[in-house]
């Protein structure tokens, strides 16, 4: 969780409040020595009691989120990845080849730039950057200031590009309808082990870069166990953003959830 991740301290605004309650105190013996003891007890309990007001807070925001986008008829996901993944080249395809059939918009997600905002906004679809900072995620109050100057009335799909970050935002109910996870073949196949949450999470594992797959040594199906083990229900679609290969049916499952909203 983000008491100990190495967000800001300062940066309550962004949902991260951090507490070291570490107390130092000394026991006298009667042979005249004295030791340390440290309130890790206390520390521990007042860290628990900081995270789930964090995460209270957050949710509470989140619902009204929810509510707004299904007032509106939007349907939100949430893209969740490590750095390097191809989220901003998926969201780029994905844009130029869907914004004829759907209205969509984008809030961008970074600790510091507005790189990949710039790349979205030259599809000519609306968006709006959120940097973080320190952050390494965001979260539900982000998105509520994010959506400001959206056309909510007139759209259709809202995607999120949360930043690169396979713990924290596993943790952040946004009040999207569904978090997809975006995997690289770059990446080892245990991702889904080692970052377990997330991939419970999420409803989507989008398996991206399968172009390279002749120049790896990654196995497809080893991932898939992986990430069905965390997941029985889990989704998943293999593709590469920069061939064009296999998004027919990620763009299929999209105009399904509009559909749905």
């Amino acid at each position: 969780m983000c008491t100990t991740c190495g967000c800001s301290p300062n940066n309550q605004d962004q949902g991260h409040h951090h507490h070291h309650d570490h107390e130092h105190g000394h026991t006298h013996h009667h042979d005249g020595k004295h030791s340390h003891h440290h309130g890790e007890k206390h520390g521990k309990r007042t860290t628990i009691a900081i995270e789930e007001d964090i995460l209270g807070k957050n949710n509470r925001l989140a619902g009204f989120n929810r509510a707004l986008f299904k007032e509106k008829g939007i349907f939100v996901l949430n893209l969740v990845s490590s750095p390097g993944s191809g989220k901003t080249t998926l969201l780029e395809r994905t844009l130029r080849e869907l914004s004829d059939k759907l209205r969509c918009a984008v809030i961008e997600g970074d600790q510091q730039t507005d790189n990949d905002a710039r790349r979205i906004a030259a599809t000519g679809v609306p968006v709006r950057q959120i940097n973080t900072g320190a952050g390494c995620h965001l979260d539900a109050h982000m998105i509520m200031h994010g959506t400001d100057g959206f056309d909510m009335d007139n759209l259709d799909l809202l995607l999120i590009e949360n930043v690169g970050n396979l713990v924290c935002p596993a943790a952040f109910d946004l009040g999207e309808h569904h978090k997809v996870a975006v995997l690289s073949v770059t990446e080892g196949e245990d991702k889904p082990l080692k970052y377990p949450q997330m991939f419970r999470n999420s409803t989507v594992m989008l398996l991206n870069k399968t172009d390279l797959l002749p120049h790896l040594d990654f196995d497809v199906e080893k991932c898939k166990e992986y990430a069905r083990r965390v997941n029985p229900d889990i989704i998943i679609f293999e593709l590469s953003a920069r061939s064009g290969a296999g998004m027919e049916a990620w763009y299929q499952w999209l105009t399904d959830g509009v559909g749905k909203r």
